[in-house]
């Protein structure tokens, strides 16, 4: 096998997974997580991109005290982001696969 056909089939292999890629990012931004913290008195609506898109808090939380409602507000953040997480990784990982990369390598894209 000569050089210039191993540039090309990487140059090709290149684009493909950049394709996939940029695929795989349009499809997490429409994805959304929903994440809710105190037993549903705060909700969060968060794209795979973690893009918040909306912040429920129930109006009887709203007489508590502050810290709490930050505290719960944190909390459904944190757990909408994870979620988010764990979705991109998949997702990602779905783009690389058939590269024919070796174990370890996908994971680099």
């Amino acid at each position: 096998m000569n050089i210039n056909m191993l540039m090309q089939q990487a140059q090709r292999m290149q684009k493909e997974v950049e394709t996939n890629l940029k695929k795989a990012k349009e499809e997490l931004a429409l994805v959304e997580v929903h994440a809710e913290a105190g037993g549903g008195l705060v909700k969060v609506t968060m794209t795979a991109r973690n893009v918040v898109k909306r912040i429920q808090i129930d109006p009887e939380l709203l007489q508590d005290d502050p810290d709490m409602i930050e505290d719960l507000i944190a909390a459904a953040m944190n757990d909408a982001a994870r979620q988010a997480e764990a979705i991109s990784e998949e997702r990602m990982k779905s783009a690389n696969q058939g590269m024919g990369l070796p174990p370890g390598l996908a994971g680099l894209f």
